[in-house]
C-alpha cells in the first residue's frame, strides 16, 4: 500500500478522534479566557480542535510529498543522461540485446519505453513505433496517476474544513440551547473558533497544493514528451534501415 493510500485510511481515524472530543465540549481547548487562543499560531491550532489538527498533519504529508515529487519527476531522473548516452552506444554498434538488459537493469521511465521497443526488434517498424509509443503513454499514466494525489488533497484539505466548521456550528447551537437562549458570546466562542479555524487551515493546505498540482502536472507533460522525441529519435535508424 503506497504511503498516500496509507494516510488516506487514517482520515476516518482522526476525524472519528475529532467527533469524540467535540461531543466531550467543544469549547475546552480554549481555555476560560475566550481570546487566550489569539495570542499563538499553537493557541489557534488547539483552538481548532482535532479536525484542525488533522488538517495540520495532512500539511506536513502533504509537504513530504512535493517534495519527493520534485525529486522523482526531473527528467534527469526518469531518463539518465548516463544510461541514454550508454543506450545510444549500444544502438549503434547494433547490441541489441545488451540494450535491453541495459533497460531491464535500470528501470526508469527512458529504459521502460525502449525496452518494449527493443523486444520487438525484427519487426516492421511501424509495429516497433507503436509498442514504444503506447509503452510511452502508459508511464505518461503512471506519471499523471502519481502528481494526481496532490490534486486529491487539494480536494481533501477544504472539506475537512467544512467539516470543522459544521461541527463548530452544532457546537455553538448545542451550548445556546444548554443556555436556553441566554448564552454570552463567550459561552460559544470556542465552538465558532472551531468553525472559522478549520475552514481557514483548509483553504490554506488546498490554495497552494492546486497551485503546485497544476506546476507539476505541467511538468510531467513536459518530461514524458521530450523523453517521448529522445526514444523516437533512437529508433530512428529502424525507420531507415527499412527505407
Amino acid at each position: 500500500m503506497s504511503r498516500p493510500v496509507r494516510f488516506a485510511a487514517l482520515i476516518p481515524v482522526l476525524l472519528a478522534g475529532g467527533a469524540a472530543a467535540a461531543a466531550q465540549g467543544g469549547g475546552a481547548a480554549v481555555g476560560e479566557d475566550p481570546l487566550a487562543w489569539t495570542h499563538s499560531v499553537w493557541g489557534w491550532i488547539r483552538a481548532s480542535g482535532t479536525i484542525g489538527i488533522a488538517i495540520l498533519v495532512q500539511s506536513v504529508f502533504v509537504g513530504a510529498l512535493i517534495v519527493e515529487q520534485y525529486v522523482t519527476l526531473r527528467r534527469e531522473r526518469l531518463a539518465p543522461p548516463a544510461l541514454l548516452e550508454e543506450l545510444r552506444s549500444l544502438l549503434d554498434e547494433r547490441s541489441y540485446r545488451d540494450a535491453l538488459a541495459l533497460c531491464e537493469s535500470h528501470p526508469c521511465f527512458l529504459a521502460n519505453v525502449v525496452a518494449a521497443g527493443l523486444a520487438h526488434v525484427g519487426h516492421p517498424y511501424e509495429t516497433i513505433e507503436k509498442v514504444f509509443t503506447e509503452a510511452g503513454e502508459a508511464e505518461t499514466i503512471k506519471l499523471h496517476q502519481k502528481v494526481g494525489w496532490l490534486s486529491t488533497h487539494a480536494n481533501i484539505a477544504p472539506m475537512l474544513g467544512l467539516l470543522g466548521t459544521v461541527q463548530g456550528m452544532i457546537l455553538a447551537f448545542n451550548t445556546i440551547v444548554r443556555k436556553r437562549g441566554q448564552a454570552s458570546p463567550a459561552d460559544f466562542a470556542g465552538d465558532i473558533a472551531v468553525a472559522l479555524l478549520t475552514t481557514l487551515f483548509g483553504l490554506l493546505v488546498a490554495i497552494p497544493v492546486t497551485a503546485v498540482f497544476v506546476q507539476m502536472r505541467n511538468k510531467a507533460t513536459r518530461v514524458a514528451i521530450e523523453i517521448g522525441d529522445v526514444v523516437a529519435d533512437l529508433f530512428e535508424p529502424f525507420r531507415e534501415a527499412k527505407a
